[in-house]
This record gives C-alpha cells, structure tokens and sequence, in this order.
C-alpha cells in the first residue's frame, strides 16, 4: 500500500522536476510499550518528551505537496531489547538505524521505482551528516540541505564556519528574493551564494547558500547545494523554501485526517496506520490539484 500511495501521488502531482522533503515529527504519548516509545527530543513540542518520532518523506511539485512514505525511529534502548521489541511486534532483523539513516532508505526506495524528482531538501539534522549527502549524489539528485554556523568549509585556501566566511561578505553579494509564499504572505530574507572553488565533472556544482532577515541581519541559516550548472540562484532560493510544505503537510494531516489522532501500540499497528492517513491526505491533495487544474485563478485573483 506504501508504494501504491507513492504512484497515487506521482500520477495526480508528478512533475519532472518534483522535490522529496524530508523532515520528522514526534507524537506524544503516555507509558512505555508503544513501539520506539521514550523521553526524546520533539521538534512538536520543542522540547524533550515521552514521545515516538516518525520520520517522513514528502513529494513536492507545483501542484501540490503530499506525504509518500514514513518510517519509526527505534531508540537503542529499543532495538538492545529484543524482548521489549517482541512484545511490540517489531521483527528480530529490526536493529538500530539513525534519522538520517532511515531516511536514505526511503529515498532509495523512490529512486530505485524511477519516481520524477530532481532536488532533495531537509534540515539541519540530516544535512550535516557527509554520508546522507554523498548517497544523495551517488543518486544523481541535487540538494539543498540546512547545515549549523558551525559547519566547516575549505575556501579561500582554508577551513573556516560557515558564519566566518558569510560575515566577510560585502553588500553587493546580497540580494532580496522570496522563497515562496507563507501563511502571512511572501516569505522575503536576503540571500548570499558562495561557490566552491572546485567543479564537479559530472556536471554539477556546489555552494553555500546563505539566508539572513531582514528585520534582524545576525539571524541566519545556511545551506549546502548541488546542483546542475544552469541552475541560478534564484532557484535555488526556490527550492529552499519548498521545505516548508511538509510543514503544512503534518499541520493539515493532523487537522484534516486524523495524523496524530491513534491508540495503537504495535510496530504493524503504526505503519499501518500512518500509511492509510496518508493515502486519505494525497486524496485530498488530488482533489485540490485536479480542481486547480479545471478551474484555475483568473488574471485578477493571480494580482490579488
């Protein structure tokens, strides 16, 4: 059913140059026999909590965004406890995988069934590990992963943060663009991009993108990026501010079908459950795409 909810997606919003999102969510939950269960960090909640955290890929294109395939972070307080796992009906050949680990494995799955994608994009938690982005490369996509200030980059003949070399930028790097629309209009920031120095023969090319606010310039994120050699950087600032429909993903699953509303314990119960939330959330994002598509704004709605 998994992978019929991929294909369900990809024939109502496929596009050539559609993005896989990942992020993750927790779900709070009381006790300790829920599967992968434990006092965690939830980025729901902000803080640590007794919590499951599932972590998520979305398909993103201009027709809309939808949820493809998930996956349950087991702790290793879990996967050491074979007969704690048992109880909660987790396989023996369950072991331990990281976030970022887990989320290579989905990846891999949509690759391998030729899904139309061409950028990958996640947070700083899986854009820093050097292997989550090597495997996106060896996949033939592109990236724009969030990275810390602290990350360490060879330019300019020597290692330095990333936040050394953004704060040597002169003014003339910066340039005003939209990352795309939000909940409270466009979402507008001053952006910077720094090459490397070294070209890729496959192709591609590789930088630093550097987002900062306007109202506050000290308040700064960055990004890792590959990509095609065509590529501008207006598209890639694009790109970026994709990552924000996952967000709107599990704010209208949860509002709309039920994403977080479950009293299941077991490993199959979670999957299961998750998996046909999903499926009725990409019905609904077909509903929207096919609508839009019968229907579309008129001239003066598009100025509004």
């Amino acid at each position: 059913m998994r992978d019929d909810l991929r294909d369900y997606v990809v024939k109502h919003i496929g596009q050539p140059d559609g993005v896989l999102i990942l992020d993750e969510t927790g779900f709070l939950k009381k006790g300790d026999k829920s599967a992968g269960v434990g006092r965690q960090y939830s980025g729901t909640a902000g803080r640590i909590e007794n919590c499951q955290i599932g972590v998520f890929l979305a398909y993103h294109s201009t027709k809309g965004t939808a949820l493809i395939d998930r996956a349950l972070y087991l702790p290793k307080a879990w996967t050491e406890d074979k007969a704690r796992c048992r109880e909660a009906g987790i396989p023996d050949d369950v072991v331990f995988a990281t976030k970022p680990e887990l989320a290579r494995t989905m990846i891999r799955r949509v690759v391998k069934c030729g899904i139309p994608a061409r950028w990958v994009i996640a947070d700083e938690a899986y854009g820093i590990d050097h292997k989550f982005r090597r495997f996106i490369e060896d996949s033939g996509l592109s990236y724009v992963v969030a990275v810390a200030c602290s990350q360490r980059l060879f330019l300019g003949g020597y290692y330095d943060r990333a936040d050394v070399f953004a704060s040597e930028l002169p003014d003339p790097s910066w340039k005003r663009l939209s990352c795309g629309a939000g909940s409270k209009g466009r979402r507008t920031y001053d952006w910077a991009f720094i090459e490397f120095p070294f070209q890729a023969m496959d192709g591609f090319r590789k930088g630093l993108l550097i987002r900062r606010s306007i109202s506050d310039p000290n308040e700064k994120a960055y990004y890792l990026c590959r990509f095609a050699r065509s590529t501008t950087v207006e598209e890639l600032v694009a790109v970026a501010g994709c990552r924000w429909g996952i967000e709107i993903c599990f704010e209208q699953s949860k509002g709309e079908v039920g994403l977080d509303n479950y009293e299941v314990r077991s490993w199959d119960g979670w999957r299961r459950h998750f998996t046909l939330v999903m499926f009725a959330y990409a019905f609904l994002v077909a509903i929207r795409a096919n609508a839009a598509q019968t229907n579309p704004p008129k001239s003066e709605d598009l100025l509004s």
